[in-house]
């Protein structure tokens, strides 16, 4: 088994799937679907396994549902002793961080189950308040995309960029009539809009309130200097030790997800990742990592057959 420097990444909201967790209900590592229930409140494993995929698309449980898969992965994967190297950082995408979080020391499984809990009703509350939506813009260069919404916010239009996923891949968020416009105006800078199934506009200033909210519940939380340093959305940077882990989760919500960069931080110098492991549902991240930098190693630990 190779011995090459690892980082772990951890998917965010968008991955979950109805029965997504059938897979993983017989290992020992299922047994942390009770914790997340007791700190939540909610049926984590009648969510992974019963629960209809519509249902799932509700922010609050979307989210709880790929951060349960994606710890009962980590776990497994740690427990096997399957992730083939040191690992010497780790990174998620949005709801991600909290796992990422998680996998470094930071927080424990409950803790980090109670703060993902209170982040999904803010946000879900924030979005019922403020409906908006987002989409994704393909082939176009971010310069152009972060032009364009800037043009398109002085003519009075409310849009972002939201997710700065890879090269060619940009996430813009905002009121539905100015990702309406988008999608008129992709052509222009030569891109397509796809729009996407969410529940509201979020990393946009429309995600403000659940902020505010989620400040105070971040500030509270048992946070402990990380054994591994975890690279934030909202900079790109490695942060160890005693980050300000509460000021770079409320930033995060209302602040673009940085993912290019925090890739490009991964594999470069100083931390120089060699193999990348995705845990959690599906392959979405592998997908971007390739289309980042494509002579990385990267591999889906999205069942337990993959574990092995």
């Amino acid at each position: 088994m190779s011995r090459m420097p690892i980082a772990l990444l951890f998917p965010g909201q968008g991955t979950q799937k109805e029965a997504m967790g059938e897979p993983w209900r017989e290992t020992p590592s299922w047994a942390l679907t009770r914790d997340i229930s007791e700190v939540t409140g909610e049926d984590i494993a009648g969510l992974l396994l019963h629960t209809p995929g519509e249902r799932l698309r509700r922010t609050d449980l979307a989210q709880l549902a790929v951060f349960s898969l994606s710890v009962i992965a980590h776990a497994e994967a740690v427990r096997r002793d399957a992730l083939g190297g040191p690992v010497v950082a780790c990174a998620g995408h949005s709801l991600g961080e909290y796992a990422a979080l998680v996998a470094a020391g930071a927080l424990t499984v409950p803790a980090a189950a109670a703060l993902v809990a209170a982040r999904g009703r803010a946000m879900r509350r924030a979005a019922e308040a403020r409906e908006g939506t987002m989409g994704v813009l393909v082939a176009a260069p971010l310069d152009e995309v972060t032009a364009l919404t800037e043009h398109m916010r002085a003519d009075g239009f409310e849009v972002w960029v939201a997710n700065v996923n890879a090269p060619g891949q940009t996430v813009v968020s905002g009121s539905a009539d100015g990702i309406d416009r988008i999608a008129d105006l992709a052509p222009s800078i030569g891109a397509k809009l796809i729009r996407l199934q969410v529940g509201g506009a979020f990393h946009s200033p429309y995600m403000a309130p659940a902020a505010d909210t989620l400040r105070t519940a971040l500030k509270n939380a048992p946070f402990t200097p990380a054994r591994l340093p975890v690279v934030a959305n909202v900079d790109a940077e490695a942060h160890a030790g005693d980050a300000d882990w509460p000021e770079l989760g409320t930033r995060q919500l209302t602040s673009p997800v940085l993912w290019e960069q925090s890739v490009r931080t991964l594999v470069g110098r100083p931390l120089g990742c060699a193999r990348l492991v995705e845990l959690g549902p599906g392959r979405t991240l592998a997908g971007l990592v390739r289309r980042i930098t494509p002579d990385t190693e990267v591999v889906s630990l999205d069942a337990p057959g993959a574990l092995d």
